[in-house]
């Protein structure tokens, strides 16, 4: 007697600002397993030893008076310097997939599981998944999103959007794409990806 099937390991991607969250929660609402890995990841500034990592690769100035990281400086250092944000990414995302591995263990009954992150391409998970959606929207939109989410100047906003793939190319390498715009239901696309998935 075979194994029963495991589930479908799905990233979905997008550029920043593009609304990934909102289409999350559909995906939410309709019963799969959502892992998102920014969250995991915040939670290990909570963790003595990763605090004394981050320490060694960027000095003690990104570390506040509490012992608790300074984000900001953090996030000035590597939107600055490719290379600094490779080496966050490399202490950082290794342990992300190794949790997300732990989710998919614990969710095993799902058709599939969904993993969210912005730089799905950009660290090679696209390898390490079966499917890859990409949530878009276009620049315009997503500069006047992010300077009234994050109240960031355009300059700040372009600084973090160098730092990964252009929304176009994750659009094209994508298996699916979802359309994130007012009058386009995200709901309709999120069911027709997930009888897709499902089939």
């Amino acid at each position: 007697m075979s194994n029963p099937r495991r589930p479908l390991l799905v990233a979905l991607t997008g550029g920043i600002g593009c609304g990934k969250t909102t289409v999350l929660h559909e995906f939410s609402k309709i019963g799969i397993p959502c892992f998102i890995a920014d969250q995991v990841a915040a939670d290990y500034y909570h963790d003595p030893a990763f605090l004394h990592q981050i320490r060694q690769l960027f000095g003690p100035q990104v570390i506040l008076p509490d012992g608790s990281a300074d984000k900001a400086a953090i996030a000035r250092i590597v939107f600055s310097d490719p290379q600094a944000l490779a080496s966050l990414n490399q202490l950082v995302h290794p342990r992300v997939w190794n949790d997300f591995k732990l989710f998919a263990n614990q969710n095993p009954q799902s058709p599939y599981l969904i993993f969210e992150s912005a730089i799905v391409y950009e660290y090679n998970f696209h390898r390490l998944v079966d499917k890859v959606i990409c949530v878009y929207l276009d620049l315009d939109e997503r500069m006047r999103r992010l300077a009234e989410r994050d109240h960031a100047t355009q300059q700040q906003i372009r600084a973090r959007m160098a730092a990964q793939l252009s929304a176009e190319e994750k659009m094209h390498r994508a298996d699916y794409v979802i359309l994130n715009y007012e009058g386009n239901p995200r709901s309709r696309q999120v069911q027709h990806i997930h009888r897709l998935l499902c089939s």
